[in-house]
């Protein structure tokens, strides 16, 4: 991925120079000041929000949000035990606020608590991908800072169709997991084998014909 996103950069800074040069440095140097300008303000936005979920964790009050959260966690993931359930809670409260960098290492924490040894994924591992990359999000603050940057004057006015398309993709992926669960998962009963005769009375039964 890294050596397409190489070509293209390349391939079109080449045609750039060739064609318009004042226009290729000029946005050279524009857009490395505004990756920058970003980058500074997505830092502080996710430096307030890891530091806020360090500090419920540190302070116990992570319990509390599984708990609230139980009824939901326990009939999505019904193996996972009670420090997994609180690893997903956080996961699932820094995605319902547009976090999704800040869930990242929730998520890979809770992973690795579901991880026996198999060489497969378990069903509880896929439902906590597919629920942390359909994301749903009541309030996607990563999306209204980066809007806030770019100079939009109403950085927040796209809340309700997001909240609808995030409820929408999150409710098919949940199914969709539910559905090749018990597609794939099912249990294969082994075709029924006439038994076999020990070879010793089969010779017998031939000699004796």
């Amino acid at each position: 991925m890294a050596i397409i996103w190489l070509i293209m950069i390349a391939a079109s800074l080449g045609l750039m120079i060739f064609t318009d040069p004042s226009s290729a440095v000029n946005a050279m140097v524009t857009g490395a000041h505004s990756a920058v300008e970003l980058s500074l303000n997505l830092l502080a936005l996710y430096a307030f929000w890891l530091g806020f979920f360090s500090l419920i964790e540190k302070l116990g009050l992570s319990k509390g949000l599984e708990k609230l959260l139980r009824p939901v966690i326990t009939r999505l993931f019904p193996s996972s035990d009670e420090g997994t359930r609180k690893y997903i809670a956080m996961n699932m409260s820094a995605n319902l606020l547009g976090l999704g960098n800040a869930a990242t290492p929730m998520a890979i924490e809770a992973v690795k608590r579901m991880d026996k040894g198999d060489k497969k994924a378990s069903t509880d591992m896929i439902m906590l991908t597919v629920i942390s990359a359909t994301s749903l999000q009541i309030l996607p603050t990563t999306v209204i800072g980066m809007r806030a940057t770019a100079g939009s004057v109403s950085p927040a006015d796209f809340l309700f169709p997001s909240l609808v398309a995030t409820v929408a993709s999150t409710l098919i992926g949940i199914i969709g997991v539910k559905i090749c669960a018990k597609i794939f998962d099912r249990p294969k009963t082994p075709k029924s084998e006439k038994p076999r005769k020990p070879r010793r009375l089969r010779r017998k039964n031939k000699v004796s014909a």
